[in-house]
C-alpha cells in the first residue's frame, strides 16, 4: 500500500507519524518513531526504544540546525467519535471489557458484508475541507493486505489511489518564543480506513518476534476492530521538533472544532523529534552514518524521568519525597517551559542534596521551593546556593538553653506585635542576631528617617503603628535585630520629643 514510508510516532486515539530526514551534502537519512501507547500490531513488529541517560552533555538543537537540514513530514491518526464503528454497527466504548463490542463483520466472518457508516465519509469531507484540500467526487477503498493476528480478515479496508481528499494546506503561526513566523504546510491526502485490533501482552514480552510462547501468552481484543480513522498525510515540509508539534496542535484544535475525533496529546512530538535530530548529527558527526537506517523507534517520555529517579535516590535520597518532588514541582516546570528532564540543569546528585538539606533541616521546604527553581534554570549546587544567599536555617535541637529563651523572647514580641497592630508577623531566627544597641539605634534612626509620614500618626494616637515600624527594621537587618533591645529603642525614639 502507499506511505508505507510514513509510519511511526502514535498517541492514543489521535495518532502522529514524523518521518524524518537529516540532509546534507553526504546524503539523506530516514526514521520514524512511535509512541508506548496505542500501538497497532504492524508497529509492533520492529522497534528499537530510544532510552537517554538522565544526563548528557549535549549540543542545543538550534546549534545543531545550524549545519544540518531536518526534513519532517507526519502522518496523523484521527479516531471518529462516531457511534458506531465503520463497517458494522458495533459501538466503540474505549476502555470496554475485551472483545465485548464485536460481530462478524469485525471478525472478519466468512460472508460477513461490510456497510460503511455515512458519518465516516461526512468526517472525511469536513476535514478536507477545513485543510484546503480538492475533494475526489469520485473515490473507492481498497485492501491493504498482511497477516497479523490483530487484524481478523487478513487485509484492512482503507484507500490507496484515490483518497477522499488531497493536495491541501495549514498555515501555522509558530509562538513568539520560538522565533515567531509564519509557516505553511502542506497536506498530501487525506483518506478514510478502518482500525485494527489489540494485542494484550502477559508476562515481559512486548514484541512478536522476541515471545518466548513457552513462558509468555499473548490475546486478541477485537473491540476496536473497524473503528473509524481519518489519516491526514503532510508534505516533508517541517524543519524543526517546534513546528512538527505546532502543526500537531493545529490539527488538535482542527478536529475539535469540527467536533470530530477524540483528543491526544502532542508535547511529546518535538521533544522526540530532536532528540532524533541530535541522535542522527550524533551518529554522523561520528562517521558512523551507515547506522541511520529506515525503522521504526520507540519514544518512551516516562523512561527519562524515571531513570531521572533512580539516579537520584542513588545518591541515598528519600524515594517518597524524591517521588513528590520530581512529579510534583519538576514536572509542573517541565510542563510550563515545554522541557524534558534532559533540558533542565538540575541534576539527581544536587536533588539528593536538596532533599537531604531539606530533611536534615538545614533549610525549609519554602526555601528549597526557591533553590530547587534556580538549580533547573541555572544549574549550580545546592550548598553553594545555600552559603551564596545565606539560606541556613536554625536547629532548635541543637541550641543552647540562653539562645532558646532569647528565641522564645522572640516569638513573644512578634506574638505582641501581631496583637497591638494586626499584624501577622513570621518568624525567621537567624545564628548572627544583631546585640550592638549603637547598630540597632542607627537602623531606627534610619526607618524612622524614611517614614516621616507614619511616625506623624503614631505620635498623634496611632499606637499601632509601632508594629510597623518594629517590621521595617527587621526586614532592614534581614531578621537579626535582637527584638527584646529593638523594642526598647524603638519605643525610645517613638516617644521621644525630638
Amino acid at each position: 500500500m502507499a506511505l508505507t514510508l510514513f509510519r511511526g510516532l502514535r498517541s492514543n486515539c489521535f495518532q502522529l507519524y514524523p518521518s524524518l530526514y537529516i540532509a546534507r551534502k553526504h546524503g539523506v537519512f530516514y526514521c520514524s518513531m512511535t509512541s508506548a501507547e496505542g500501538q497497532t500490531a504492524t508497529q509492533e513488529k520492529q522497534q528499537t526504544q530510544l532510552k537517554s541517560s538522565p544526563r548528557k552533555d549535549s549540543p542545543k538543537i538550534e546549534e545543531v540546525l545550524k549545519n544540518y537540514e531536518a526534513v519532517i513530514g507526519i502522518e496523523t491518526h484521527v479516531q471518529l467519535a462516531t457511534l458506531t464503528k465503520a463497517f458494522c454497527s458495533c459501538p466503540y466504548n474505549y476502555g470496554a471489557q475485551p472483545n465485548t463490542s464485536i460481530c462478524p463483520i469485525c471478525m472478519g466472518l466468512p460472508g460477513a458484508l461490510p456497510v460503511l457508516n455515512s458519518k465516516v465519509i461526512e468526517s472525511a469531507v469536513k476535514v478536507g475541507l477545513a485543510l484546503n484540500c480538492k475533494l475526489s467526487l469520485s473515490s473507492k477503498f481498497d485492501r491493504k493486505q498482511y497477516f497479523y493476528p490483530d487484524l481478523p480478515k487478513g487485509y484492512q479496508i482503507s484507500q490507496f489511489d484515490i483518497p477522499i481528499a488531497s493536495d491541501g494546506y495549514v498555515d501555522i503561526d509558530l509562538p513568539v518564543e520560538f522565533g515567531g513566523g509564519h509557516r505553511k504546510f502542506g497536506i498530501t491526502r487525506v483518506h478514510m480506513e478502518e482500525d485494527a485490533g489489540k494485542l494484550l501482552h502477559t508476562g515481559n514480552g512486548i514484541f512478536l518476534r522476541k515471545l518466548h510462547f513457552s513462558t509468555i501468552k499473548f490475546f486478541v481484543d477485537l473491540n476496536r476492530a473497524g473503528v473509524p480513522l481519518l489519516e491526514i498525510v503532510s508534505e516533508p515540509d517541517m524543519r524543526t521538533g517546534v513546528e512538527a508539534a505546532e502543526y500537531a496542535a493545529e490539527l488538535q484544535r482542527l478536529v475539535r472544532y469540527l467536533d470530530l475525533g477524540l483528543e491526544f496529546g502532542y508535547r511529546l512530538v518535538f521533544r522526540a523529534i530532536d532528540f532524533e535530530i541530535l541522535r542522527q548529527v550524533k551518529l554522523h558527526s561520528q562517521g558512523q552514518a551507515d547506522q541511520i537506517v529506515q525503522e521504526t523507534r520507540l519514544w518512551e517520555e516516562g523512561a527519562q524521568v524515571a531513570a531521572f529517579f533512580d539516579a537520584t535516590i542513588a545518591t541515598g535520597a528519600d524515594v517518597k519525597l524524591a517521588a513528590n518532588w520530581i512529579m510534583g514541582d519538576i514536572a509542573a516546570y517541565m510542563n510550563n517551559e515545554k522541557l524534558s528532564v534532559n533540558d533542565i540543569k538540575l541534576t539527581p546528585q544536587e536533588l539528593g542534596e536538596l532533599i537531604a538539606s531539606i530533611k536534615g533541616g538545614t533549610i525549609s521546604g519554602k526555601i528549597g521551593k526557591e533553590i530547587l527553581l534556580e538549580l533547573m534554570t541555572k544549574g549550580g549546587t545546592v550548598k553553594g546556593l545555600i552559603k551564596e544567599k545565606d539560606l541556613v536555617q536554625a536547629n532548635l535541637n541543637k541550641l543552647s538553653n540562653a539562645t532558646i529563651n532569647r528565641f522564645v523572647d522572640l516569638i513573644d514580641n512578634i506574638q505582641m506585635w501581631s496583637l497591638t497592630s494586626g499584624w501577622q508577623a513570621a518568624v525567621v531566627f537567624i545564628w548572627d542576631t544583631i546585640v550592638d544597641p549603637a547598630e540597632i539605634e542607627k537602623i531606627v534612626d534610619r526607618v524612622l528617617a524614611d517614614n516621616p509620614k507614619q511616625l506623624e500618626q503614631y505620635r498623634g494616637g496611632k499606637t499601632k503603628l509601632q508594629g510597623y515600624f518594629a517590621g521595617q527594621i527587621m526586614k532592614e537587618t534581614k531578621g537579626k535585630a535582637n527584638p527584646g533591645l529593638l523594642n526598647k529603642i524603638l519605643l525610645e525614639k517613638l516617644n521621644s520629643k525630638a
